[in-house]
């Protein structure tokens, strides 16, 4: 950040008064410019024992298999979120069954929300921001070609939950130490 949203002038790193950390600090308004950490809303989604994921069009991990989700929209909640991006990305409409796992990913600034869920109809295809969707099999799902470790460890929970036939609430981290060389698509 470079220049204040409030009155365009610059704004310099400080710890404001009261705080404790550094935060971008307008040096003409004294505007505070928080910055928190963005969340990412998504499902599970089964249909007749199998999961649904859907192949990004998108970078980054274009080609990978991941579960529908996205950045959560202000003015809305994130079962919202999560209906709302399993839609746009599978063109399917889902019952949400419950929260299933939260998990942090600060070394990134963001907070991955995954809902279990089931298809309403069976009906589902691809998104502009998918290549496909596919029902997977619980055999089937594709390991090597998942995007993101939030989406292997949320199906990986999932996995263990159903063999046990007890679902509950997951809380947990995925934290890599910051390196210069570290991409996006290391995430």
């Amino acid at each position: 950040m470079k220049y204040c949203s409030t009155c365009g002038h610059p704004v310099k790193q400080r710890i404001p008064e009261g705080d404790n950390r550094h935060r971008y600090v307008c040096v003409n308004c004294s505007t505070i410019h928080y910055q928190n950490p963005r969340i990412v809303a998504g499902t599970v989604p089964v249909w007749d024992g199998r999961i649904l994921l859907c192949r990004r069009a998108i970078e980054p991990r274009y080609g990978y298999w991941t579960l529908p989700a996205g950045y959560m929209e202000n003015s809305e909640t994130t079962v919202e979120a999560a209906e709302r991006e399993t839609l746009e990305e599978a063109l399917a409409e889902v019952n949400i069954e419950g929260l299933y796992s939260i998990i942090d990913v600060p070394h990134i600034n963001q907070v991955h929300m995954f809902f279990r869920a089931t298809l309403k109809d069976g009906r589902f295809g691809a998104g502009e921001e998918s290549l496909e969707s596919r029902l997977f099999a619980l055999d089937e799902i594709p390991w090597e070609d998942i995007s993101f470790p939030t989406v292997r460890k949320t199906l990986e929970l999932f996995l263990e939950d159903l063999k046990k036939d007890s679902f509950g609430v997951h809380i947990s981290d995925i934290r890599h130490p910051m390196a210069a060389t570290r991409s996006k698509d290391d995430l």
